[in-house]
């Protein structure tokens, strides 16, 4: 299963902000030139962001955007849902309103040969998103930062 841009560069945005601190907000268009991001998609995905709860925006001279909530309590599975939608491995995978896994190829007792394999993708694909917290992306990236500077700085 492949993830669309949005999904990609609306963590990339998630991580930028998160490693801001959110004392105070950030222009749109600094983190764009920071992440080599185009300005105009970020505007689309942070609308996204924002009418999801993860993000808030501040207008005026010193205005710009921020984390609505500490980065340890933003799940990626609530980012990526926000950007692109309920996760679906197939096209004829749908969540049912209680919870079950529905086949839209399923119809009066008929059984989706493959539903078991859709379910448990579903599944673990879902888990890793719920699993994985924002804070945790901008620990691996400090991280994995430093490493690389000790590594160079080795060479």
């Amino acid at each position: 299963m492949l993830f669309s841009t949005k999904a990609e560069y609306g963590v990339r945005l998630m991580v930028a902000l998160g490693r801001q601190g959110g004392e105070r907000p950030v222009a749109l268009a600094s983190l764009a030139d920071a992440e080599t991001l185009p300005l105009a998609y970020l505007e689309h995905l942070v609308a996204k962001l924002r009418d999801a709860g993860l993000v808030s925006s501040q207008r005026g001279a010193h205005g710009g955007y921020r984390l609505a909530r500490p980065a340890d309590e933003i799940l990626m599975l609530e980012v990526v849902e926000s950007l692109e939608g309920p996760i679906a491995p197939m096209d004829c995978f749908v969540d049912g309103a209680d919870g079950r896994v529905l086949c839209s190829h399923e119809s009066d007792g008929d059984v989706c040969s493959t539903k078991l394999l859709w379910t448990r993708v579903h599944g673990g694909i879902t888990r890793a998103l719920a699993g994985t917290t924002l804070a945790e992306l901008i620990e691996f990236e400090s991280r994995d930062r430093k490493l690389n500077t000790v590594a160079a700085g080795a060479a």
